[in-house]
């Protein structure tokens, strides 16, 4: 039996100790905003916080999560919106939207230790893969949240 601290609560789960921290999320504690995207920590579908860290779950065993607070996009503004998910609102971000639960989480915790990013600190953490293609406009929701004045949009967006 593992003891988690998920969200600001404490679970109990009976479970391997090398499975991935994704599939305990989703399949014993209900917690289907992490997505399941590559299995190897590649895209970021599924970054949730340790510790305040941005950290892919999909390869992470659960037996490293024990002890330490892990937050998942369901508890990163347990009362409404984090200033991410209104700037993610804001600039219309999601196409397809799978990838996004990751990217907000990439980018709460980019701002969390960096409350002014470049655009180089943004190219640099958000390493997350959309098949969409919507990095522009994840940049600028980052600014935005960050509080940073919009940045112009392309030159070639309709």
């Amino acid at each position: 039996m593992l003891e988690l601290v998920v969200n600001g609560r404490a679970h109990r789960v009976d479970v391997e100790a090398d499975m991935p921290l994704l599939w305990v999320l989703r399949d014993h504690l209900n917690l289907h905003g992490t997505k399941y995207g590559c299995g190897i920590s590649l895209c970021g579908a599924c970054t949730v916080h340790v510790d305040g860290a941005a950290v892919r779950s999909c390869s992470l065993p659960v037996s490293r999560a024990v002890g330490k607070n892990i937050v998942t996009i369901e508890g990163l503004a347990p009362r409404g919106l984090h200033r991410v998910q209104e700037a993610w609102i804001e600039h219309q971000v999601p196409q397809c939207g799978y990838c996004q639960t990751g990217m907000i989480m990439s980018a709460a915790a980019l701002l969390a230790k960096k409350p002014q990013p470049t655009d180089a600190d943004i190219d640099e953490t958000m390493s997350n893969l959309c098949r969409c293609g919507t990095y522009a406009r994840v940049r600028q929701a980052i600014h935005s949240a960050a509080g940073a004045p919009d940045r112009p949009a392309s030159a070639g967006k309709a």
